[in-house]
């Protein structure tokens, strides 16, 4: 799907580079575009977990969220993550998604998510995450990157 410089820079702002456990500053916001609308809904910082073999997004949430109504009635949404330290550079785009409820994947992701913003799974945190996953409480949100660009301003000149 993606190739070169942009994969390269989805890549270290999701995992590596730019994703700095220290000062949390990387996320995900997800915005929906309701058809007729000259604006976009609804954005919705999240903590998200990106494969680069699958080259998806993922996140976990309740449920009984409201950005779940939302995605069931359109799966289109757009994304933009940011990492807004010294010069802010990101990427931003439109995917689809697909809600899963496949326990076991979603315990996964949920421990990855907890692992890159908390740095372990002993956390309060990171235990509610896995403990509601394991009971069927939260739905694993597959994103599907459909088109993206990226920004860097320590690059400008």
């Amino acid at each position: 799907m993606t190739t070169g410089t942009k994969q390269e820079e989805i890549q270290k702002l999701s995992e590596g580079d730019l994703n700095p456990l220290a000062n949390l500053i990387d996320h995900l916001a997800l915005a929906k575009h309701f058809p007729g609308d000259a604006v976009l809904n609804g954005a919705d910082p999240v903590w998200f977990y990106y494969d680069k073999n699958e080259e998806k997004l993922f996140l976990t949430t309740s449920k009984l969220a409201k950005k779940i109504r939302n995605l069931q009635d359109n799966p289109d949404v757009y994304f933009s993550i940011d990492d807004e330290t010294s010069a802010p550079k990101g990427v931003k785009g439109r995917g689809t998604v697909m809600m899963k409820e496949d326990t076991s994947k979603t315990v996964s992701i949920g421990d990855k998510v907890s692992m890159k913003y908390l740095g372990t799974l002993d956390h309060p945190i990171a235990k509610m995450i896995t403990d509601l996953a394991k009971k069927g409480e939260v739905v694993l949100i597959e994103i599907s990157p459909k088109f993206f660009s990226t920004w860097d301003y320590s690059k400008a000149q």
